[in-house]
């Protein structure tokens, strides 16, 4: 196995076919079709369906598929480090971001990394904090933001933000900041939540169980648009943080309440593994991040919140 054969196997994944691949990869089709046959011969399995709609990726494919990226990426990652240190910082790096601070921050940092560092390819990662601890454990993302991790053997982490949870529903509910309500009142409401079993809905479960209530779920997302479009159309409450429903309720598609004391707050932290050391351009990032949170805090824009980091 070597890296041009790794090459062909996930530009034709992506491709679809030999031809496409062919041309992405300025060769002629019969060096692809050897790549894949050589690469094939060395895993002792065929990674494809070939058939005349093209090239489906068998179950092995798959399972080669998520190595070869991580491969691949590896190495641009170790190219980008051992670069001369009197050229720009350049390289390839993924950043994980929660889907409730996805809207306030991918584009102002994707903005921020281009101007300061523009030989940098950035990679934004979004889901829920669960999906994205996993990534980081597993090297798919170089650094991310989590919610309430502590450090541990795998992961360095950093606290930068502690912020309140509201309860969300469509406008004629009336709901006000300046009105909280008692999660018992809450609790009477049908509600739409994150998909079990991390994250943001294990917050909010465990918060029940201690006040002794049952939460009613009408319906489970993993996508945090669908989630606030369901409860737009008024198909339940739910709970997510301040900074997630701002604009929405700003623009009276939503309104939103605090809970009563003592509510429920989460911290917001930037994790890196240990396992791992930072390249130069990780670094880069990862301190352009931490300006972006901490400006848009400053500015206002992260609602009911208090400054860690």
């Amino acid at each position: 196995m070597d890296l041009k054969q790794l090459r062909a196997f996930v530009t034709v994944a992506e491709t679809g076919n030999v031809t496409r691949a062919s041309t992405v990869l300025n060769l002629v089709q019969p060096a692809v079709s050897r790549q894949l046959r050589l690469l094939e011969e060395d895993m002792g399995t065929e990674l494809f369906d070939r058939s005349r709609h093209g090239m489906q990726l068998t179950s092995s494919g798959k399972t080669m598929l998520e190595y070869a990226h991580r491969i691949l990426n590896e190495v641009a990652r170790a190219k980008a480090e051992i670069q001369p240190t009197e050229g720009p910082v350049a390289g390839i790096v993924s950043i994980g971001l929660l889907a409730s601070t996805s809207d306030l921050l991918a584009t102002l940092l994707t903005s921020e990394v281009a101007r300061r560092y523009p030989h940098i390819r950035l990679r934004l990662t979004i889901g829920y904090a669960g999906h994205l601890q996993d990534w980081l454990e597993a090297g798919d993302v170089d650094a991310a933001l989590l919610y309430g991790q502590k450090e541990t053997p795998a992961l360095h982490v950093k606290a930068l933000i502690e912020e309140s949870l509201w309860v969300v529903s469509e406008p004629s509910a009336k709901l006000s900041r300046k009105r909280p309500l008692a999660f018992a009142r809450v609790a009477r409401e049908p509600f739409v939540l994150p998909s079990a079993p991390r994250g943001l809905r294990a917050l909010i479960e465990h918060a029940a169980a201690a006040a002794n209530l049952t939460l009613q779920v009408f319906a489970e997302t993993n996508a945090v648009s669908v989630q606030k479009e369901l409860v737009a159309q008024g198909h339940g409450w739910t709970i997510l943080p301040a900074v997630c429903v701002r604009q929405e309720v700003e623009d009276g598609l939503l309104c939103a309440a605090p809970l009563a004391s003592p509510g429920l707050q989460r911290t917001i932290v930037l994790a890196a593994p240990s396992s791992r050391q930072a390249t130069a351009p990780v670094r880069c990032v990862v301190g352009v991040l931490m300006d972006c949170v901490k400006n848009t805090f400053e500015e206002g824009r992260w609602p009911d919140a208090r400054w860690l980091g």
